[in-house]
């Protein structure tokens, strides 16, 4: 179907990002998948041509655009299952960070770079033993004269060996009531003393993408490196992960998209009992069922994302008015991408057990959609909230 927000620039830059991505990014991607973490070499070739950053301001070095630019290079790494270069996280998730609350001196030396490619960025939220609740984090950063000091751990955080900066999610003040008042964010480059990467997480899907631990102890940074301001993490978290949960379900419709196209291409030509599986009536009516509820999902997607593109152009890029929605659209794509990626791999028979196909890659990469970015439980207590159900 057409879709009618994307202008003829954002089609021209569309068409050129996917000639970029097949000629530069699709010939990697089985060595990210062996090797379990994307190059170097690649993030600064995506940051040289402008890909890095399509709507951060045009005087940070940006492509001065809104968001249904980072939108298209998401759809298109998705489509591509590029996941070992997942830049939605980078460039969607982290510099909206530096952009809004980030210092005109953090800005130049972090910000300027990371559109380039040549400082990446990740987000160190979860602990071992807190996951969706981040009130309760137990990451500590306590003044020392001019210097904070930061004790904890992290895990299962994305470019955790590749990022050069990590925007670490710490407690400033344990005592405060409600805990999310002490929470502040605070940049720690990845040379800070007592900063150290663990291991890679051997992980059941995204096997491109590296998933690591990460150690702080005794670390030290200057506290000029506190984003925003000190006890203003919570807030500046809530607003963002409007974009974060919209971010994912842009990628999970289109990689339902591509699960679904391979599965429509490949029941056209196996045969079984004498004729093409496409001409059984089951698969037919399954493949009608998951064509619609891609289209469905899709218009959602496609309404939020020009409302967040209008409402991301204010000073601290929140969408408030996007919480209830953003939680919808993460609950629905994602619950539909499993459910999708199992019916599809059913169609393939034994054949989608075989992870020389695709079909069975795209089942594993589904299952932590429902999982990341707060799980879809916490989707449905937000929206239950949100009707006033509490």
């Amino acid at each position: 179907m057409k879709r009618e927000i994307f202008t003829p620039e954002h089609a021209l830059f569309r068409d050129q990002f996917r000639r970029f991505a097949k000629r530069e990014l699709e010939p990697k991607i089985a060595e990210w998948n062996a090797r379990g973490q994307s190059d170097r070499e690649s993030w600064r070739r995506m940051g040289e041509a402008g890909y890095l950053g399509p709507s951060m301001p045009a005087e940070l070095g940006g492509g001065g655009g809104d968001f249904l630019y980072d939108a298209i290079v998401i759809e298109e790494l998705s489509y591509l299952r590029a996941h070992g270069l997942q830049s939605s996280l980078h460039t969607a998730i982290c510099l909206p960070y530096l952009l809004h609350y980030g210092t005109p001196e953090q800005k130049q030396r972090y910000l300027r770079p990371a559109i380039t490619g040549e400082c990446l960025v990740a987000i160190a939220m979860t602990e071992p033993g807190t996951g969706s609740d981040l009130a309760n984090v137990q990451t500590r950063a306590r003044r020392d004269g001019d210097h904070y000091v930061i004790d904890g751990e992290k895990t299962f955080i994305s470019n955790g060996q590749n990022c050069d900066l990590v925007i670490v999610v710490a407690k400033t003040d344990p005592s405060a009531v409600p805990a999310h008042r002490g929470i502040s964010l605070i940049l720690v480059p990845a040379d800070a003393p007592g900063f150290a990467r663990g291991k890679k997480l051997d992980k059941l899907g995204l096997r491109g993408q590296d998933t690591s631990e990460l150690f702080f102890s005794e670390c030290r940074v200057p506290c000029d490196h506190v984003l925003g301001e000190e006890g203003r993490g919570w807030k500046q978290l809530m607003a963002q992960l409007v974009q974060e949960r919209l971010t994912i379900a842009i990628g999970s419709i289109a990689s339902c998209r591509r699960s679904l196209d391979d599965t429509i291409a490949y029941v056209k030509e196996r045969k079984a009992f004498g004729q093409a599986i496409a001409a059984f009536q089951n698969t037919q009516f399954k493949l009608a069922e998951l064509a619609t509820q891609v289209e469905v999902g899709q218009a959602f997607v496609d309404q939020l994302l020009v409302r967040h593109a209008r409402s991301a152009c204010g000073s601290t890029g929140a969408s408030e008015d996007l919480v209830m929605e953003a939680s919808m659209a993460k609950l629905w794509t994602t619950d539909l991408q499993k459910r999708l990626t199992s019916e599809c791999l059913q169609l393939f028979g034994g054949y989608g057990f075989m992870l020389d196909y695709p079909i069975a890659m795209d089942y594993a990469d589904a299952a932590v959609q429902t999982i990341y970015a707060g799980t879809n439980e916490i989707m449905k207590v937000i929206i239950a909230r949100k009707l006033g159900l509490e």
